[in-house]
């Protein structure tokens, strides 16, 4: 099987460069690296290495005028020639085993979707083989099958998910829970999604660039974190989570805290809310699929 590396970046500078570095060391090498770039104007210098990068073969550099983490990531299924396609976020330091913990996964359960697992900068030093914990985590070292995944760490047969039409693109902005959106249409045909801790990376979390350009969710008064939450909730029919997110959403130790706070949560709250409902009532936007009333 081949496996095309597919990296969808926005406003990342040297740690995108970095990113890529690393996944060009790994052995066994991926057959293809592929870069989803949605970033404006990038540094010269960052330009110029992702223009050498490009033309010496080393990774395939595409180009996106409009950000969407969905967009992207379909734009990279449509362009993979890899049998598998290994998404990864563009700030993260891979273990050496990445790769081929990947397609081992895949050569045991060739119908499934493998979930890697992510270690966040929090949890550096944890020894998770001996640490207990109640719930199901990503940075577990237990192998398992699951209902969702990172987006940031997972990889999946690309004919299995263009037969699904990829990703939702009404999930903007963030893009929060697109992810789950997905994975409820992929075990909805019966394949299953494996957790493989071998397959194993360090989310780095860098402050800029990323989902972090749509500002803070605890302190925006934009609607962008919470739009893609109230469209999951529409989509898979969880209208009890529409209802009550408003209310968790400002029932926080942050607002507590500071509850100056509460105006600006609650109107990104219903903005995300309504922009939600005008998504979910043009349909969903997959691959395949043109946009009236969800029809095909």
């Amino acid at each position: 099987m081949r496996l095309t590396v597919a990296i969808p970046t926005y406003r990342r500078e040297q740690v995108l460069l970095q990113t890529i570095d690393y996944m060009r060391a790994l052995q066994p090498a991926a057959a293809e690296i592929l870069v989803v770039d949605q970033t404006e104007n990038h540094f010269p210098e960052t330009a110029a290495r992702l223009d050498e990068l490009a033309r010496s073969g080393q990774i395939v550099w595409v180009r996106r005028e409009t950000p969407s983490i969905t967009a992207a990531m379909n734009h990279a299924l449509q362009l993979a020639s890899g049998d598998i396609v290994l998404f990864i976020d563009d700030d993260i330091r891979p273990e050496p085993e990445l790769l081929d913990a990947h397609l081992r996964a895949h050569a045991s359960h060739p119908d499934g979707l493998i979930a890697g697992r992510v270690i966040q900068p929090w949890q550096e030093g944890i020894d998770f083989a001996t640490a207990h914990t109640r719930h199901f985590h990503f940075a577990t070292t237990q192998p398992a099958h699951i209902h969702e995944f990172m987006g940031g760490n997972f990889s999946v047969r690309r004919d299995l998910a263009l037969a699904l039409g990829g990703f939702d693109e009404n999930f903007v902005k963030v893009a929060y829970r697109f992810e789950a959106e997905f994975a409820s249409r992929f075990v909805a045909t019966g394949a299953r999604i494996h957790f493989e801790p071998r397959a194993c990376l360090h989310h780095l979390k860098e402050v800029a660039g990323g989902t972090r350009s749509f500002g803070d969710h605890l302190t925006t008064w934009r609607p962008d974190h919470a739009v893609g939450a109230y469209y999951y909730s529409l989509r898979t029919g969880k209208w009890g989570e529409f209802v009550v997110r408003p209310c968790r959403a400002v029932a926080t130790r942050y607002h507590l805290r500071h509850p100056w706070r509460i105006p600006a949560t609650i109107v990104a709250e219903l903005g995300g809310m309504f922009w939600a409902l005008a998504l979910y009532v043009r349909g969903p936007r997959r691959l395949g699929i043109t946009s009236q009333k969800g029809m095909v």
